[in-house]
């Protein structure tokens, strides 16, 4: 299991936009299990919407990314530091199947696909209470 502090380690996000409170398992090389809490303390909550809250599906596939980021560098065995960035380099099938509201555990599970020197391919799968919400295929190019 890797705790918030440890995350903070990977990647630069910090509230209100670091979307993954833990990764609750882990093999390098291939897989990572990440959990968001969605509360209504959310800061997007208030304008989508104010009498239906709903979690953007960007910020979905953001949270898969991020968890994505964290198996990246510890697949890697590097803690990166401040200069290192994480940026997408495309996302592609993305499909939302159920909104995600305010209670709602997000189970982040990405797969590392493939890795070419600093651009590494994923598959990213979010699901509530083991029901898919978003599934996406997402590059991500790794800037130390």
């Amino acid at each position: 299991m890797i705790d918030i502090n440890e995350i903070k380690q990977y990647i630069p996000h910090r509230y209100p936009f670091l979307l993954v409170d833990r990764i609750v398992e882990i093999e390098l090389g291939k897989r990572a299990l990440g959990l968001k809490n969605v509360t209504i303390n959310e800061p997007f909550f208030p304008g989508h919407f104010p009498h239906n809250p709903v979690m953007p599906g960007v910020l979905i596939i953001e949270a898969l990314a991020q968890a994505a980021a964290v198996l990246a560098f510890k697949t890697d065995g590097t803690i990166p530091d401040k200069d290192a960035m994480v940026y997408f380099a495309s996302v592609d099938n993305v499909r939302f199947k159920r909104p995600v509201v305010p209670g709602d555990q997000l189970m982040l599970d990405v797969e590392i696909v493939r890795t070419i020197r600093n651009i590494w391919k994923f598959k990213g799968v979010a699901r509530v209470a083991g029901e898919v919400a978003t599934e996406a295929e997402f590059m991500c190019a790794i800037k130390r």
